[in-house]
């Protein structure tokens, strides 16, 4: 796609959803890298439930790298995967703790060293708290990316590599949570809107 036309679905986008940002609530960089890392497989909306309880209890990396097991499996226990993420959300603590000070790094290397964290969850710390230019492809920038003609690619890194390729650094903020919204809320993997859909001329969705 030429990068006048990928604009156009920004602007258009944009102009759909012109406070899209960041669902999830956080007050610091730790409790966002802990929200993200539990938001796999689950909605933003439970988590924020699931965190508000979670960091009332322990308010940093040092509290969280003492805790117990089923201490924190039994606030998490609503979500996916809870077990798997009880773990993580301990070792990733105590690494914070033992490596980094309790500090949450800034680099995407040094991010995705942490358990639980991986590429997709690295960017959305970079591009949301430290304000560096990266772009997380979750489901529905995926989905969102393929069905407008963003990219053809199935792989996510590669679709990242073509969202980064169609759009300047100082708009992958907008690009991403412009098409979260409009996958989260339109642009659905089940019953998408299409009756109402601004790219109806240009979705690549296969219709009979």
């Amino acid at each position: 796609m030429e990068k006048n036309k990928a604009y156009e679905i920004l602007n258009k986008l944009k102009e759909m959803y012109p406070d899209a940002k960041c669902e999830l609530n956080y007050s610091s960089a730790f409790e966002l890298l802990v929200a993200v890392s539990l938001s796999a497989q689950t909605t933003d909306k439970r988590v924020n439930m699931v965190t508000a309880e979670l960091f009332k209890r322990y308010k940093d990396a040092s509290e969280l790298a003492e805790a117990n097991y089923s201490d924190v499996y039994e606030i998490l226990k609503s979500l996916g995967l809870a077990t798997t993420k009880s773990q993580n959300l301990i070792a990733l603590s105590k690494k914070l703790v033992e490596v980094y000070k309790g500090k949450v790094p800034s680099t995407r290397d040094e991010l995705c060293t942490l358990p639980g964290i991986g590429r997709k969850s690295a960017n959305v710390v970079l591009l949301e708290y430290f304000k560096k230019p990266a772009l997380a492809v979750d489901t529905h920038v995926k989905r969102c990316a393929n069905r407008l003609g963003l990219s053809e690619e199935d792989d996510v890194l590669k679709i990242e590599k073509d969202l980064c390729s169609l759009f300047n650094e100082e708009d992958y903020y907008s690009l991403h949570h412009s098409l979260i919204f409009f996958g989260r809320y339109f642009c659905k993997s089940v019953n998408p809107v299409c009756d109402k859909c601004p790219f109806i001329n240009i979705c690549k969705i296969k219709r009979p």
